[in-house]
């Protein structure tokens, strides 16, 4: 029996040997071809231009985004107290760190296919035979008899094929993807937070200026209210200032909606109600560059965003499962075993040693005919592998798009606003000659109103390019991954 037993184990050491071969396509990561450099130059550092208003602040490019709290490039500190909230009570941050969390736990659920399962098997049964049972004997009047077993079962599965391994492996492909998706879901909180904040702030831009121009404009018609009782102005001009008067007050009553709008949306990313959330009132000023970013190579974008590392991974998972469905056409070796007490007496001799029962050795399984379910499993795993290839390598050229859009709209914006300031400072100039013309008597109260509304429409064109300046920067911030890379992956 010793010998027996040695043969046995031998055996089974050698089919724990052959295990983790392999069987499948080596996972090679889809070709994503990327260009040597990005087509739009983006902005160039300002320049001082002297305008007649204010001078131009000069710009420097920031040498790389700060890892993790990208946002202290902007230096605002409303935006630095307000983004590390996100990560704090956000419902759908919360979605996905549970995610991630259900992702770890299916890790530990397929290793532990890598192990033996060991358990308890007991059976306790009594029965007594029946003398006018057929076809045999009769048995006696009152015939009992009891069977008490209690052995320990073992079981385990050779990974002869890498069919476990490769589970084990597609477990943490998806883990890491998860993982991926949840910096990704953080950053675009985080943006969207960042464009809200300013959406904010330029609100309170044009709120100012509107208040500002509401002031001037009560100035214009008491100015004219005495002209007109002088005897120097006629009816029409009071009427024309008093209608200017009141649309300024309208806009600027309008302003509130939008503003307030913002802040709520703020609240919501942040995981409060509106009612228990305010920020201040904080103009920003229509000076302020937003930050001039390096975007590197696009080779490196593959590297620095997310969602692609999410994609990239997801189509490495995809490759475990045709190697899973091309294990399944060789046989398993399943190794068994078991060891316990047996009595088919008493309770007082099923342990002796007499009782000890014990049984292991391998057996074999091997599938001759299915109907072609491990061919369709195996065309799904295939398809589902191109389809999470063909994935990755439209998240790659949407991050190109990406990138050359916000960069051709910060080259654009920023030609734009120097000659919107341009523009601003002349019709503020003109504003400025016919009112003293009309105050003179030179000019008609016509050709006031014409100015004072072109200098309007002027200045709130230049807080809204300033809006969409700040918006397209932290557009590109997501767009160039935030400051994340794919080191900061969970290792396999």
């Amino acid at each position: 029996m010793s010998r027996n037993f040695l043969s046995l184990a031998a055996t089974v050491c050698v089919l724990l040997c052959l295990s983790g071969c392999r069987v499948g396509p080596k996972y090679v990561v889809p070709n994503a071809p990327a260009p040597p450099a990005y087509k739009e130059a983006g902005p160039d550092a300002y320049k001082e231009v002297s305008t007649g208003l204010a001078d131009w602040v000069p710009a420097k490019p920031i040498d790389a985004i700060p890892r993790g709290a990208w946002w202290t490039v902007f230096g605002d500190a409303g935006l630095n107290a307000l983004e590390p909230q996100v990560e704090v009570a956000n419902q759908t941050l919360r979605e996905a760190d549970a995610n991630l969390r259900a992702a770890r736990a299916e890790i530990k659920v397929r290793k532990a296919d890598r192990f033996p399962t060991l358990g308890l098997d007991s059976t306790t049964a009594g029965g007594r035979f029946n003398r006018n049972q057929p076809y045999f004997n009769p048995a006696p009047a009152y015939s009992p008899n009891a069977t008490l077993q209690y052995p320990l079962q073992l079981a385990y599965e050779v990974d002869l094929w890498g069919q476990v391994g490769r589970n084990i492996a597609a477990g943490k492909e998806e883990a890491q993807a998860s993982f991926a998706d949840r910096v990704n879901i953080v950053l675009s909180l985080q943006t969207e937070l960042a464009v809200d904040y300013f959406e904010l702030r330029t609100a309170d831009s044009l709120q100012k200026l509107l208040n500002d121009t509401v002031a001037q404009y009560q100035d214009a018609l008491r100015i004219t209210s005495n002209r007109y009782n002088g005897g120097v102005a006629i009816k029409a001009d009071v009427t024309q200032a008093e209608t200017q008067l009141q649309d300024a007050k309208v806009e600027a009553a309008d302003v509130a909606v939008q503003r307030a709008q913002s802040e709520h949306a703020i609240a919501n990313l942040l995981g409060k109600a509106p009612a228990d959330f305010s920020i201040p009132f904080s103009p920003l000023d229509v000076s302020t560059q937003p930050p001039i970013l390096p975007t590197g190579l696009p080779s490196q974008l593959l590297e620095r965003r997310p969602d692609i590392a999410a994609a990239e991974r997801r189509a490495a998972e995809g490759n475990e499962a045709i190697g899973i469905a091309q294990a399944a056409y060789y046989p398993g070796i399943v190794l068994g075993g078991s060891l316990g007490y047996q009595s088919s007496t008493t309770v007082q001799s099923l342990f002796s040693p007499a009782g000890v029962v014990y049984s292991l050795g391998p057996g074999l399984a091997y599938t001759f005919f299915d109907g072609g379910r491990r061919k369709g499993v195996k065309d799904e795993a295939i398809a589902q592998f191109d389809r999470n290839a063909a994935d990755y390598k439209q998240t790659v050229l949407n991050a190109f798009q990406q990138v050359e859009d916000e960069l051709a709209a910060l080259r654009v914006l920023q030609d734009e606003a120097q000659q919107q300031r341009e523009a601003t400072a002349a019709a503020l100039e003109s504003q400025r000659i016919y009112n003293n013309r009309y105050v003179g008597g030179v000019d008609t109260y016509l050709q006031v109103i014409t100015a004072q509304n072109s200098a309007l429409v002027n200045e709130r064109n230049d807080v809204d390019i300033l809006r969409r300046r700040m918006d397209a920067t932290v557009q590109l911030v997501k767009a160039l991954g935030g400051g994340w890379d794919r080191t900061q992956l969970p290792p396999q």
